[in-house]
C-alpha cells in the first residue's frame, strides 16, 4: 500500500508534467512568447519530480529556470519585433520596380504600369513618364501607385 509520501511525490510528478504541457501548448495560441519560459520552468521541475527530488527544490528550480528562460528569450523577441511588418495589399509593391505600359501624365489623367505580373493605374508627382520607362513605386494613393523614373545613369 502507498503511503502519504508516495502519493505526494506522484501528485507533483503529474502536476509539473501537465502544467508544462498546458503552458507550451498555450504558447501556440498566445502572442509573444510569454507562456513558453514558464513551460520550460515547469518541464525542468517535472524532470526533478520524476527523479524524486524534494518539492521545495522543484519550486525553486521552476522559478529560477522560468526567470532565466524569460530573460534569455527577451532579446530574441525584441529583435524579432524590430523588423518591418509584412507588407499587405498594395503596400507590398512599395520600392518595387516596374515598366510603364501607358504614358503617365497627371494632366491627361493617364498612366498604367506593370509591377511583377500585375497591371496598376499609376500617377507621378513629377514630369510625365513615357511608355517603356522603368519606374519604382514610391507610394500608394487610393488605388493608384505613385511612381518615379529610375535614373539609369546612377545604376
Amino acid at each position: 500500500m502507498l503511503d502519504a509520501v508516495d502519493i505526494d511525490t506522484e501528485a507533483w510528478r503529474w502536476f509539473w508534467t501537465v502544467l508544462a504541457a498546458i503552458l507550451v501548448v498555450g504558447e501556440i495560441f498566445s502572442p509573444g512568447f510569454f507562456l513558453l519560459p514558464f513551460g520550460i520552468g515547469a518541464a525542468a521541475a517535472a524532470i526533478l519530480a520524476w527523479l524524486n527530488v524534494n518539492a521545495g527544490v522543484q519550486w525553486a528550480v521552476f522559478l529560477i529556470v522560468s526567470i532565466a528562460a524569460l530573460l534569455s528569450l527577451r532579446p530574441l523577441i525584441r529583435k524579432q519585433d524590430e523588423g518591418e511588418p509584412d507588407a499587405v495589399g498594395a503596400n507590398r509593391y512599395l520600392r518595387k520596380r516596374g515598366i510603364v505600359l501607358e504614358a503617365i501624365d497627371m494632366h491627361a489623367a493617364t498612366g498604367m504600369v506593370r509591377i511583377d505580373t500585375e497591371e496598376w493605374r499609376a500617377i507621378t508627382e513629377g514630369e510625365p513618364i513615357p511608355a517603356g520607362s522603368e519606374v519604382v513605386v514610391s507610394g500608394i494613393t487610393g488605388s493608384r501607385l505613385v511612381v518615379e523614373t529610375i535614373d539609369r545613369e546612377s545604376n
